[in-house]
């Protein structure tokens, strides 16, 4: 796999059981750039490990005055170098592809993960750990898979080096043989501190990278209620715990980096001293000396990568600890379903509340419990985050049709949508069936406000569609985000419509033209709306009350506010004094709806007012 044919056509299907299981599992899936990058590093670090080799020979040959040899040592000098140039380049671009292509891997799974998922995956896993695991943590796991493939073939070489020095110079070559392996290992006891103080260091940095963007997504609210020092303060001492965690850190890594100098140090001052007393009493020569001398200094390179390997390693455990605890999450169904690919169409019905959404027409929703509400709104989705019974559209169980099915065939739009950044040309380029123009979207979701506000501050944008859209939409008001989703859901034109809570933040007469225009643009089309407002449920055709997770009346708005007290409680937020007042019976005998009609009086002039505008 090459870094152009990126991105990958199936990243596959990873074992997420622990984090080495999953960094092993990476490792098997990049076999070919692996061995290709442990071949190119057998080149590299056996054309460096024969530069003593050639050094050595030019010097006895200088000593024994030969030509011949001179010239030989210096061809073999020159094949090393360019074998050393050839390798280093090619082991650069083999490691780089590899480290590119995990991190990439990872990141389409995560992606997959995510749209499988849906809204279920904050509700298991905080928004603050996504974004590490996407970002930072990608970069640690794509270190270690390309690290590991350099580090083989620098112990590789090591081996191969010390039985050549054995077989050179058996009495120099057994102090190396014995001394090396003692320097790879010397370490290995300072490990264990070091990867849990890295560990502390990895998950202090997740809770501040948590708590940052939870601070900056809530900055206009905190503004608001004037608790932005506050949050600002808590990050700060976050962001110091995280500082002093690193310097701990930092501090054991120098440990073990001071080590890989030091025992390198006493080994050559041995090596120097005994092969000294070697020469004089005449049993090696000077060039084997240097030859020794030279392969002890030159494999303190490649022993480099045994510190590199446990560096790499203890950063990208927890990384791919946090990657596999995110890729091990499920749905409650599986993606693929039991059924063929289809797009079922009839009436909305869930079995578990009694539900009942008429083919084409506007159904409005009424749930005391918003919690319940959002819950039920993705089992209509036929993607709920906990088993259960599933919903029934036309009579087919959308838990059993596959995920792209169920998803063309209904679109929830929950009560806190994501507008993504980029032009609204973007934003509302999403698959559709055509039949909604985005500017009749737009008009229904009454965004003309939006539009303006967008071509303001956006340069050089005259069309509205070519206005720019930050990050999330924070520079726009809750109420022109949720119009914005409303408009890019109404652009889909799915066969049923779910929409939680779609203007709870727009002021009434906004509303109420909002209500308008959906239901004129949804006509003939099964529309779900999960709402307390008066405005909404005032235009619906039919409206259902849900009460202790089960339907408990069902008809129109003005009808249900006279004949069911618990819908009359939840829709006009009435209080226990207002509710008995309500119940008190007049001269007649029949009970006072006084505040009822009031409220009624009230929608219809609102009612009027906007008919009239």
């Amino acid at each position: 796999m090459q870094i152009q044919d990126l991105p990958f056509p199936d990243p596959g299907v990873p074992d997420a059981r622990s984090g080495p299981r999953f960094l092993w599992w990476l490792f098997r899936n990049q076999l070919s750039g692996q061995l290709k990058s442990l071949a190119w590093g057998l080149l590299h670090f056996a054309s460096v490990a024969s530069l003593p080799f050639c050094v050595g020979v030019a010097v006895q040959a200088a000593v024994d005055r030969s030509g011949g040899r001179l010239a030989l040592a210096g061809g073999l000098l020159a094949l090393a170098c360019a074998g050393n140039a050839i390798g280093e380049t090619f082991l650069h671009r083999a490691a780089i592809t590899n480290w590119i292509t995990a991190a990439a891997r990872v990141q389409q799974l995560l992606a997959r993960k995510a749209a499988t998922l849906g809204s279920a995956l904050t509700r298991r896993v905080a928004a603050g750990e996504v974004v590490a695991v996407s970002t930072g943590d990608v970069e640690k796991i794509g270190w270690f898979v390309e690290a590991l493939s350099r580090f083989t073939a620098a112990a590789v070489t090591i081996v191969l080096v010390c039985v050549g020095l054995v077989v050179y110079e058996p009495d120099l070559g057994v102090v190396v043989a014995v001394g090396l392996p003692v320097l790879a290992v010397a370490v290995l006891p300072l490990l264990p501190r070091a990867t849990r103080r890295a560990d502390t260091q990895r998950e202090k940095a997740g809770r501040a990278t948590e708590l940052a963007s939870d601070t900056v997504a809530g900055l206009r609210v905190l503004r608001g209620i004037g608790g932005e020092e506050l949050f600002l303060d808590r990050y700060r001492r976050a962001s110091q715990e995280v500082r002093h965690a690193a310097v701990r850190s930092a501090r054991m890594w120098s440990l073990i980096a001071a080590v890989q100098v030091l025992l390198p140090g006493l080994l050559l001052i041995t090596v120097v001293w005994y092969g000294v007393r070697l020469a004089r009493e005449g049993r090696i020569g000077v060039g084997e000396l240097v030859t020794v001398y030279s392969s002890v200094m030159v494999l303190t390179y490649p022993l480099r990568h045994f510190e590199e390997i446990a560096m790499a390693y203890s950063f990208s455990r927890p990384s791919a600890k946090r990657a596999a605890r995110v890729l091990s999450l499920a749905r409650a169904t599986d993606t693929g379903g039991s059924r063929a690919a289809e797009t079922p169409a009839g009436d909305l019905y869930d079995p578990a509340t009694g539900l009942l959404a008429p083919a084409g027409r506007f159904t409005a929703v009424v749930c005391g419990d918003p919690d319940a509400a959002g819950r039920l709104a993705e089992r209509l989705g036929g993607h709920a985050a906990d088993k259960g019974t599933s919903a029934l559209l036309g009579g087919v169980p959308l838990d059993e049709l596959p995920l792209d099915s169920a998803r063309r065939a209904v679109l929830v739009q929950d009560k806190d949508p994501v507008l993504l950044s980029g032009t609204l040309r973007e934003l509302l380029d999403v698959p559709a069936s055509g039949a909604v123009a985005p500017r009749d979207a737009l008009e229904a979701a009454q965004c003309g406000d939006v539009l303006a506000a967008l071509v303001q501050g956006s340069l050089g944008a005259d069309d509205p569609m070519d206005a720019r859209i930050t990050e999330r939409g924070r520079s726009l008001s809750g109420g022109q985000r949720q119009r914005l989703a409303l408009a890019r859901s109404l652009v889909t034109d799915p066969e049923v419509l779910v929409l939680d809570e779609p203007t709870s933040a727009v002021d009434s007469h906004t509303e109420a033209r909002i209500a308008q225009g959906v239901r004129a643009l949804r006509t003939r089309r099964t529309t779900v709306v999960f709402t307390s407002s008066p405005l909404l449920l005032d235009r619906a055709e039919h409206v259902v009350f849900l009460h202790d997770g089960t339907v408990a009346a069902a008809g129109g708005h003005r009808e249900l506010l006279r004949t069911e007290p618990r819908y009359r409680a939840v829709v006009t937020r009435e209080t226990e004094d207002e509710a008995a007042l309500a119940g008190v019976p007049d001269t007649a005998g029949a009970p006072r709806e006084d505040g009822v009609l009031h409220r009624l009086d009230g929608l219809e002039e609102l009612r009027e007012i906007e008919e009239t505008a």
